[in-house]
């Protein structure tokens, strides 16, 4: 009877530390999820954009040797107008509507130009949204050097065949780094109900991004034939390099990438429930150590002395290759955007000239020609205004840098 008596209490021990852990649990995914719900509001959004790692699960990245590569200043003022579409801005009004919160200016290798705003500082690990979809291409660039991708013709699911039953059966590597997969992906910042939200709940509630690649089963069009911007695209490369490597995306990028390129301060990316990297857009660093990559790529993927990107994936993910774009990307008065392997061009381009860009105004913006790098961060609410003005404006903006530095 005592033994009976000591084996229940046993029991009802531990079912009381199991229900505590579970509420525990419950309670912190819980408490993600509303702080993820209050991400965007106004009065949060720059500290949020500058904390990350409090409200999604990351993995630090030590990269930094406290030695970073230097960044020679050499001061010069930027440009107090610019014009866009025969209208003259002025540079501070124009960045505080923006709400742009940094910007890094290099020219010739050399610091001309820093200023952060809205209470940041240089020291802020700054999310990236989209433009670590670049930082990720980069990474496919070496794996390509090194034959661990041999062929960008491949299908997906040679090397992940868990995406077999999903619409990514039938889609190369290369269509991927196009944006050209034809997945059917609703990319609707402000429809709650759109996929580009439900993956950002599975993020936050810690489920598997790899699952919700897999979940999804339809096609606008056949891969190849249209440009439609899908981020999950990104993850599937993700995928792939894991595949490939043997190694997860964090730990290829951070060794083949970041260690070289000699960071000022130690990134890191969120990731899923899982550990997974969240490479479409999870990087967070310091808009110095943003325009640092950019030099990388300004300098055909030399650094350091390294050649860190092979020359010909930098030429290759920096041209306009994708196929054209669907409508809602197309058709204004200045020109069409195009795409490469996870970079940018702008309409009428400049030689050499492509970017980097993350939602709410996170730029990377590259001109060989004119030896000019710009890095910009910001938490700009507005940022789908016009149907694509906002993004030709920071163009403008970059270009009228580049044009009066000296």
């Amino acid at each position: 009877m005592n033994s009976l008596l000591t084996g229940t209490k046993r029991i009802y021990g531990e079912t009381l530390i199991l229900l505590k852990l579970l509420a525990t649990l419950n309670f912190a995914s819980l408490r993600r999820l509303l702080r993820v719900n209050s991400l965007f509001e106004k009065k949060l959004i720059v500290q949020n954009f500058s904390n990350m790692r409090d409200m999604f699960f990351h993995v630090d990245m030590t990269v930094a040797t406290g030695e970073p590569l230097p960044l020679v200043a050499a001061p010069q003022a930027i440009p107090d107008k610019f014009t866009f579409r025969q209208k003259v801005f002025d540079t501070a009004e124009w960045v505080d509507a923006r709400s742009l919160t940094a910007i890094v200016v290099l020219k010739d290798a050399k610091l001309v130009h820093e200023a952060y705003f809205r209470g940041t500082s240089p020291d802020d690990l700054r999310i990236s949204w989209s433009m670590a979809k670049s930082l990720l291409s980069a990474a496919i660039g070496v794996a390509v050097r090194e034959k661990k991708i041999t062929n960008l013709d491949a299908q997906i699911v040679d090397f992940v065949p868990s995406l077999k039953q999903s619409a990514y059966n039938g889609v190369t590597i290369k269509n991927v780094l196009q944006m050209a997969s034809g997945v059917y992906f609703n990319e609707d910042y402000l429809d709650y109900n759109s996929d580009i939200n439900r993956m950002g709940r599975v993020l936050a509630l810690g489920g598997s991004m790899d699952e919700f690649a897999a979940s999804l089963k339809n096609r606008d069009w056949e891969p190849g034939s249209r440009t439609h911007y899908v981020s999950i695209d990104t993850h599937v490369l993700g995928m792939v390099l894991r595949a490939t490597t043997g190694q997860s995306a964090d730990e290829y990028v951070a060794k083949k990438i970041l260690e070289p390129m000699k960071l000022e301060a130690n990134p890191y990316y969120l990731t899923d429930g899982f550990g997974v990297a969240f490479v479409l857009g999870g990087m967070n660093m310091c808009t110095r150590d943003y325009a640092r990559f950019g030099l990388m790529f300004a300098q055909n993927g030399m650094l350091n002395g390294q050649q860190i990107v092979p020359k010909s994936w930098i030429k290759a993910s920096s041209a306009a290759s994708a196929p054209p774009p669907i409508e809602e990307l197309d058709g204004t008065d200045d020109g069409t955007l195009g795409y490469g392997y996870q970079w940018w061009v702008a309409p009428n381009p400049r030689a050499g000239e492509f970017f980097a860009h993350g939602i709410y105004g996170q730029f990377i913006y590259v001109n060989q020609s004119q030896n000019v790098v710009i890095a910009t961060n910001a938490a700009d609410l507005d940022f789908t205004e016009g149907d694509g003005r906002v993004t030709l404006e920071h163009i403008a903006f970059f270009r009228e840098i580049a044009d009066r530095l000296k």
